[in-house]
């Protein structure tokens, strides 16, 4: 059984909150992944929430924790979504649950799966979600289309990413995730400029680094970025679940990511360009004291 009252914790979520909020006020706008951690009580979570005739709840948990979460974040990255089309119920009930967090959410595999008979269909996207979000468009500052490691050319991708992207309403802003280094060179670069969507610079297995992506040429083609620091390049996702699990410290700590994340929110401040950046867990072992890192030098 879990303890009844908080043990003494030396994070300080309220400076935290502090920080970022300023940092937003700014156009910086810095959250998690997710936000169903229980890794996270007596840090970002307040255990006595939670408690139910002197016993933690994960179902009370689960259902309440993401308006404390906004206690301490101003977004979230809505990783759920890449797994089915959330209903309009749904939805009500997530947005209402937290009226001032703002959400960035990734489109579903659905759409973005190459094995998935609707890839890239467009009046599915529409329909299915975009219509269902048009209420809460103003809580969405971008959707997040991820794809995961591709055996098409880059101008065969491409193309069917231009064709894709035309036929999207202007009333989102979008950002294009991609597993393959070998996408990242002009042709993919000038179609995202065209429909003014962002490169989201990504942390992973067997991408570039953060800093190495910054320095591309066209790596900014829209008036916005998406950072999501999700792995050590090298460490393979199954690996990192399995050493950082529960989620509750720093593990490996990442001095290339801290500092690729510190040099792009000081070139994105100058610039006067917004941007949205998401860590992981799975980057360091416990993303609240990565963004504390990150923010405090």
């Amino acid at each position: 059984m879990l303890p009844l009252f908080d043990p003494p914790s030396s994070f300080d979520a309220r400076d935290l909150s502090q920080k970022l909020r300023a940092l937003a006020a700014d156009g910086i706008w810095i959250g998690g992944s997710s936000w169903k951690y229980e890794g996270w009580l007596d840090q970002i979570y307040t255990r006595q929430r939670y408690t139910t005739r002197g016993r933690f709840s994960k179902k009370k948990f689960e259902a309440e924790c993401l308006s404390e979460y906004a206690e301490t974040f101003p977004i979230v990255c809505g990783d759920f979504s890449f797994y089915q089309f959330p209903t309009p119920q749904f939805w009500m009930k997530l947005f209402g649950s937290t009226p001032a967090l703002r959400m960035a959410l990734k489109v579903p595999e659905e759409i973005t799966g190459t094995k998935t008979a609707s890839y890239l269909n467009a009046e599915m996207m529409k329909a299915l979600f975009l219509e269902p979000l048009e209420p809460y468009r103003e809580r969405v500052p971008v959707l997040i289309f991820e794809f995961g490691a591709r055996g098409d050319s880059t101008r065969e991708f491409v193309d069917g990413l231009d064709r894709f992207l035309a036929q999207m309403p202007t009333t989102f802003r979008y950002a294009v995730e991609v597993r393959n280094r070998e996408f990242l060179q002009p042709r993919y670069f000038d179609c995202l400029r065209g429909h003014g969507a962002a490169h989201v610079l990504n942390a992973w297995a067997r991408m570039p680094l953060l800093s190495e992506q910054m320095a591309l040429p066209g790596a900014f083609p829209a008036d916005f970025t998406v950072v999501r620091a999700l792995l050590r390049q090298g460490r393979p996702y199954e690996e990192a679940v399995k050493r950082f699990q529960p989620y509750d410290k720093i593990q490996d700590e990442n001095p290339e990511a801290r500092d690729a994340l510190r040099a792009l929110i000081k070139r994105m401040r100058e610039e006067r360009r917004a941007a949205y950046i998401f860590v992981n867990n799975r980057l360091e072992g416990n993303s609240p004291e990565t963004i504390r890192a990150v923010v405090s030098e």
